[in-house]
């Protein structure tokens, strides 16, 4: 067998957040990374990221660094209700693409960016890190083989510090679209809906609380809502992103179970194995507070710090698709039409919940009927 050349890639970040930081840092080990440039509209925070990751160039304006005739690969790691014009711009270059969840906040935008992808032809990958995590990959595997026989019932329980919601609603310029669904409840409704992926959902029911987070930030606690697929099937979730603040789970505790004709699958994702208690106040985690002195460890979905690095799903992640670019291997990241996807079935919940009634699958912008 003839092994395949590599492909010598120049990458441009698109937001030098924590994601874009991460992307950076791991790209200047890939053997294949030639050239990184980076987009930060904070330029403090570029230059930052620049020297952190020896970036060969940066600039405050997207645009300027897409342009770049070194670059043929993208990363979009902007604030969520960012990510359209890069990625619209990017497509219209043909260039690669690892665009962080979800593809725009809004579903029309949404919408109008994957057929801008879908039209360019472009291989257009979302960030759902948990598809890298073992015990995800295992299950999917066993769903796939048959070890279920058909699966007949899913269910998922997702429970949140509040932080996480109020560190969104601080940095959204529309508080409306900053839903605990389309915000994080889309991480659990991606793996159910990878487990059960050649089934069609055809119906959601919905309701949601704001009782916590509404008379502060007019936002939603939780929502739980129902799935129907037209085979029968159902899959019930429930997202919580409203615990106190002292809550020790830092991000993210999530169980799901699996019923099929022929077996059961239980996964236990609350990471309440490895628990940290200290009279000090803790320096990492998502949003760490000082009242906080208490931590289910390794809670943070893109992994952890240790001995200098990240370890985790965000470095397999990103190592993975830095490899599909290069040496064109597939991978097991969501497509942009399953991104887009994931965000049609969480408005949909959302609208569900506001309409308080069930509504059918798929929906478009049009069905919106004026919500965002």
């Amino acid at each position: 067998m003839t092994r395949k050349k590599p492909k010598r890639i120049g990458l441009a970040i698109v937001g030098a957040g924590r994601v874009g930081l991460i992307c950076g840092e791991l790209a200047t080990r890939h053997p294949e990374v030639d050239w990184i440039g980076i987009a930060e509209i904070n330029p403090e925070r570029g230059e930052i990221v620049r020297e952190k990751c020896g970036a060969d160039f940066v600039t405050t304006d997207f645009r300027e660094l897409l342009a770049r005739p070194e670059v043929n690969a993208v990363v979009v790691s902007t604030d969520e209700h960012l990510h359209v014009d890069p990625v619209v711009m990017a497509a219209e270059r043909k260039l690669p693409m690892l665009i962080e969840k979800p593809l725009a906040t809004d579903l029309a935008e949404s919408e109008s960016t994957l057929a801008a992808i879908e039209k360019a032809g472009v291989d257009a990958v979302m960030g759902y890190t948990q598809r890298f995590r073992r015990r995800w990959l295992v299950a999917k595997e066993k769903v796939r083989s048959g070890a279920l026989g058909e699966v007949t019932m899913v269910t998922s329980r997702a429970f949140m510090n509040r932080l996480v919601a109020i560190d969104n609603y601080k940095r959204s310029d529309n508080r409306a679209e900053v839903t605990p669904m389309v915000i994080s409840g889309t991480h659990a409704l991606d793996i159910v809906m990878w487990l059960m992926e050649a089934k069609k959902p055809v119906e959601v029911y919905a309701r949601s609380v704001n009782k916590a987070l509404g008379p502060t930030w007019q936002g939603v606690d939780g929502t739980g809502y129902t799935i129907t697929f037209d085979d029968g099937a159902i899959y019930h979730g429930v997202i919580s992103w409203a615990l106190p603040e002292i809550w020790p789970g830092a991000v993210y505790s999530l169980e799901i179970g699996a019923v099929g004709t022929e077996g059961v699958l239980t996964i236990d994702d609350t990471h309440r194995d490895i628990v940290l208690a200290t009279n000090l106040i803790q320096a990492e985690g998502y949003a760490p507070d000082k009242r906080r002195h208490v931590d289910f460890l390794t809670s943070y979905p893109v992994g952890d710090m240790a001995l200098g690095e990240l370890r985790g799903p965000m470095r397999e992640e990103t190592n993975s698709w830095l490899n599909r670019v290069s040496l064109g291997v597939s991978t097991q990241h969501a497509t942009a039409r399953e991104g887009h996807n994931r965000l049609m079935l969480t408005k949909a919940i959302d609208l569900s919940a506001r309409l308080r009634r069930a509504v059918r699958l798929p929906i478009t912008a049009a069905d919106m009927g004026g919500a965002p």
